[in-house]
């Protein structure tokens, strides 16, 4: 995709035709692109518009129907803010008197749209041309086509306010884990942050504890199950006395904990019931914190579950009753799954090397009911725990 297609599609000619595809993105391709030959669409336009209907599909999970009037990269559908947690990127911004935002590689625009929706102004850039015209057209106002560490932070006031979303991965996709290696650097953030204090960053879930500045908050973001982001919130946007936070997104419904006062977890017996801490919790190092809000206790020091021995349950982890605990073993566990007629079976792990596809074609099961078991240390030592989940 170039600046030429994203012309295209925004032409008359290309408006209508993606009006024509909305709701076609699960039909068949080939069936699809018959139908638009015969009805005289330009081949090279109808295969532009093919492919951005389904990059809008996609996108949906997102944005909500919002993505019916956007236009997107591939990467840029791939990569882009879900609008949720954007929103409290901008109420964050909001929240501290901010009241211009430089959206410092922008994207698509999936920030500057939560910016905007807040009542801020934005400054959006972006290096890659092609991004900066689908990013216009998503914001409906000019996006700027430049480098962020060439003088666009020198234009601004102390009190405006600077978000980066630094690029994480090579020309050739490969994904950069350390935050020097990005576009732009951490340290960048970082001299930007003393120049404008209100400064925040999307980061990767991996960043480093030691690398959270002092006076800045880390915030760990999960949506559904899956950790989105680390943000970095400097200056005003940051909460007085906290360093790490985790934010936990189910459907419409946000929780939030701290490390303020964490509590060192005590270690014990697996109980009744085993609960699986969200990813956001264990990537911002708060599993104890967790644990002591259930009354619970980990199986195992170095292992992120926690055990309890009454039925409470916690937003910020996945419950299982405990049905079985048995030392690891390839061939006792099958035979006692092969016991209880078990034929389809998940499997959960941690701290340990097992593949569980290869794991579950050497159990062979072949029986009528469904299992759940968890591959773990406990108290140092490899088990197996037969668990049921607990329905919230």
């Amino acid at each position: 995709m170039n600046v030429s297609d994203v012309d295209a599609l925004t032409s008359p000619q290309g408006r209508a035709l993606l009006a024509e595809l909305a709701g076609t993105a699960g039909e068949d391709p080939v069936a699809l692109a018959a139908r638009l030959r015969r009805a005289g669409h330009d081949p090279a336009l109808a295969a532009l518009a093919t492919t951005q209907s389904r990059l809008r599909a996609k996108a949906a999970a997102k944005f909500g129907p919002r993505a019916d009037g956007l236009l997107f990269t591939a990467a840029g559908a791939e990569q882009a803010t879900r609008a949720v947690v954007a929103a409290e990127h901008a109420r964050r911004f909001a929240a501290a008197g901010v009241h211009r935002v430089a959206d410092l590689g922008c994207g698509v625009g999936a920030d500057s749209l939560a910016f905007l929706d807040a009542g801020l102004d934005v400054l959006p850039v972006d290096a890659d041309p092609t991004t900066v015209a689908v990013a216009a057209h998503n914001l409906g106002r000019e996006v700027r086509c430049a480098d962020v560490t060439a003088g666009v932070v020198d234009e601004l006031d102390p009190g405006d306010g600077a978000w980066f979303d630094p690029a994480r991965r090579t020309s050739g996709g490969r994904r950069l884990f350390d935050p020097e290696a990005t576009s732009p650097p951490l340290s960048f953030v970082l001299a930007t942050a003393a120049r404008v204090p209100a400064t925040g960053a999307k980061l990767a879930p991996g960043l480093p504890h030691e690398l959270v500045p002092a006076g800045a908050e880390a915030q760990w973001t999960s949506v559904d199950g899956e950790v989105v982001e680390c943000a970095l919130w400097c200056g005003p946007l940051a909460r007085p006395g906290l360093v790490r936070s985790a934010r936990v997104v189910r459907g419409a419904t946000a929780h939030e904990i701290d490390d303020v006062d964490l509590p060192v977890a005590p270690v014990g017996a697996v109980g009744e019931f085993l609960h699986e801490p969200d990813g956001a919790v264990i990537r911002s190092g708060l599993v104890a914190k967790v644990a002591a809000d259930l009354d619970g206790r980990l199986v195992d020091e170095t292992i992120a579950y926690v055990s309890t021995d009454s039925s409470r349950t916690s937003p910020f982890t996945r419950a299982f009753r405990v049905l079985e605990v048995m030392p690891f073993g390839l061939k006792p566990l099958r035979a006692r799954l092969r016991e209880l007629d078990v034929g389809t079976l998940t499997v959960k792990k941690r701290g340990t090397a097992v593949d569980p596809d290869q794991f579950r074609r050497q159990l062979a099961l072949k029986g009528s009911r469904t299992a759940t078991i968890v591959l773990t240390r406990i108290a140092g030592k490899q088990s197996v725990l037969v668990v049921e989940p607990v329905t919230p």
